[in-house]
């Protein structure tokens, strides 16, 4: 007999005792058999994924060999994952069966370019930093250019500088404009709308109801609160969620220069604008002009035009309403000032100003001013050489400032004083009554009415002459408020914090609500790249913006002038304490000791903590320790907040 094909379902094992003499279980067969039917199923269905992921992956394997020509048929194709540059790869024999390395710089450079500008930028700094071959690739300007009109697909010049697209790609990679309210339930840092034609941000105001933002490019956009609706469906007002572009070609932008925004009705913005030529001319020439905005509404309602060859870079306002004199800085470092009555601004009807050199500029013509700070009743001028000049209006501020009345003349208040300082100024603060200037050793000097703290001095008395904080060096940022004072600093491990003292009501210090006479941590999430910080009486501001050409200007300080040096000697070795510290912490306990309570002694570790130069993580230790130190002991002084309040 003939026997038909067998369908054979897998591979066939010794036949089992029971089998051979006819002897089974029906029910155990059938259950095996479509066991194993299911599993090869599934096998097939498995094996055919795999041979279509096989197939694909060989195709895109020829069509790459066909594109770059690096190898053949029967060779694969593996790149090193070191830099050749650096050295052979660890272990380099080859398998087998995997082919022959191939260096990645055997790639066109052109197409490793483009391949690495489709990396965030985070990582295109992290791969720069692994070796030579790749710090070189990852640093060239064609693949910034490329990254530079991902983040920004509608910028067309790269702008200025030695690198100019790298340098644009951070600017837009960094920007940004974060905020924390003080009041309500929420108190988190939240982030503004980021406008898509903005090139980085350069400035930015709060007024009373919006926030204006200065781009690189000289477009100042206008952010707008409004109400929108949450993800729950329910209807909130945000803040700086709309954003229009107020005008382009603009310089520099100020309003009301006191601290509450109530009182901020009317940007000033100074602007390039081309006018007509002169009648019988052909073309037409570039004036700076001054033009006037309602803050409500962003409504132009008066423009002042100057000759061409007056050309300005900062504007400043001082004094009232009705006696609002705009300072204006030239190229060529001279002030020049008008007076303008702000509650005739809305008024249709034209008139002409009288523009006059400030006294500053007439008296002084040797110096050329590099930068103006202002408030309502004083003006500080700071010069190319570092020199610090002030104004002074009113004699109630000139007697918080400098504790007297003696030099003051109330008939000729546009006489400029110097102060004297110990070394160049680089940058400075101006609240109502007090102040703060950063020298070129990142020195930190406060000067003025300290009635609450605000000098950070560790007490309240009033300060005449500008008095070093010892405990804070090379700032990035600096603001004085109405009653507090604001530092941006930064720690060895590049992280930033945020330190205030002074007045604490109203959440404006948070996380110490008493206030503190000292510069303590605040609790804020600082922005990794956040260069200046500004506070109204509902939010504090803080811009993030990354300049590579911007590169910090302090020095280091002779050791012959460190507090606390001994002068050096013939035989003299190393000082034993060589800034201080020792009688800085002998101090420190006496205060401690002078304390009557428990309490008190606490809160007096609180403050030394924050005066004593410690990284973040270490003064935050110190800070939760002390406070459950004080918790077990039955204390109810406030600590730190923690997370959940």
């Amino acid at each position: 007999m003939g026997e038909g094909p067998r369908r054979q379902r897998g591979p066939r094992g010794p036949p089992s005792p029971g089998r051979e003499h006819g002897v089974g279980k029906a029910a155990g067969t059938g259950a095996r058999e479509l066991s194993t039917r299911g599993q090869g199923a599934r096998r097939d269905e498995g094996w055919s994924r795999e041979g279509a992921v096989r197939m694909v992956r060989r195709s895109r394997r020829r069509k790459l060999q066909k594109f770059t020509g690096l190898c053949g048929r029967e060779e694969g194709l593996r790149v090193k994952r070191s830099c050749p540059s650096c050295g052979p790869e660890p272990g380099g024999e080859e398998k087998k069966g995997r082919g022959n390395p191939i260096s990645v710089q055997l790639f066109p450079p052109e197409l490793v370019e483009h391949i690495i500008s489709f990396l965030p930028v985070r990582d295109v700094v992290a791969l720069g930093q692994t070796c030579h071959y790749f710090h070189k690739v990852c640093d060239a300007e064609g693949v910034w250019r490329r990254i530079c009109h991902r983040l920004s697909p509608r910028l067309r010049e790269q702008g200025s500088g030695v690198r100019p697209w790298k340098r644009a790609a951070i600017l837009n990679y960094t920007k940004g404009l974060y905020f924390q309210a003080f009041g309500g339930r929420r108190r988190c840092l939240s982030k503004s709308v980021a406008p898509l034609l903005a090139h980085g941000y350069r400035r930015f105001l709060p007024t009373k109801d919006h926030v204006f933002i200065l781009d690189y490019a000289g477009t100042l956009f206008f952010l707008k609160n409004a109400l929108v609706s949450s993800t729950l469906g329910q209807i909130q007002w945000k803040r700086a969620c709309r954003y229009v572009v107020l005008c382009r070609g603009a310089k520099d932008f100020a309003s009301d220069p006191r601290c509450d925004t109530v009182y901020r009705k009317y940007l000033y913005v100074l602007a390039t604008r081309e006018q007509p030529g002169v009648t019988g001319t052909t073309g037409s020439r570039s004036c700076d002009c001054v033009e006037v905005y309602l803050q409500s509404s962003g409504q132009r309602v008066f423009k002042m035009t100057f000759h061409h060859s007056m050309n300005f870079k900062q504007i400043v306002l001082v004094g009232q309403e009705t006696q609002r004199a705009l300072l204006l800085l030239t190229e060529e470092g001279k002030i020049y000032s008008l007076v303008v009555n702000e509650t005739q601004l809305d008024q249709p009807r034209s008139y002409t100003v009288q523009l006059a050199l400030r006294k500053v500029s007439r008296c002084l013509p040797h110096l050329r001013v590099a930068c103006m700070a202002s408030n309502q009743s004083s003006t500080l001028y700071i010069t190319d050489q570092g020199g610090v000049y002030f104004e002074v209006h009113t004699p109630g501020v000139y007697r918080d400032l400098f504790g007297t009345l003696q030099a003051f003349d109330p008939l000729d208040q546009q006489m400029p004083l110097a102060l004297s300082l110990p070394a160049k100024i680089l940058f400075c603060a101006l609240g109502y009554n007090h102040l703060g200037l950063v020298d070129e050793f990142g020195r930190i000097f406060m000067q003025g009415n300290n009635r609450y703290g605000q000098l950070g001095t560790g007490d309240k008395m009033d300060r005449g002459e500008p008095t070093q904080v010892h405990y804070l060096q090379r700032p990035i940022a600096l603001w004085c408020g109405l009653n507090h004072s604001l530092v941006l600093s930064q720690g060895s491990d590049f992280s930033k914090e945020l330190l205030g003292c002074g007045c604490g009501a109203g959440g404006r210090l948070p996380g110490w609500p008493k206030g503190s006479a000292s510069f303590v941590k605040l609790h804020v999430k600082v922005p990794l790249c956040a260069c200046s910080l500004c506070a109204t009486r509902e939010c504090l501001y803080m811009l993030s913006s990354h300049d590579i050409e911007h590169h910090p200007a302090y020095r280091d300080l002779p050791a012959s002038r460190v507090v606390g040096t001994p002068e050096p000697s013939l035989g003299a070795g190393v000082p034993e304490d060589p800034g201080g510290e020792a009688r800085a912490c002998e101090e420190y306990l006496s205060q401690i000791h002078s304390c009557p309570t428990l309490q008190d002694r606490m809160e007096k570790m609180k403050e030394i903590v924050g005066w004593m130069p410690l990284m973040a993580a270490q003064k935050d230790f110190f800070w939760e320790a002390l406070d459950m130190l004080q918790r077990a002991a039955g204390g109810v002084g406030q600590g730190p907040p923690t997370p959940e309040s």
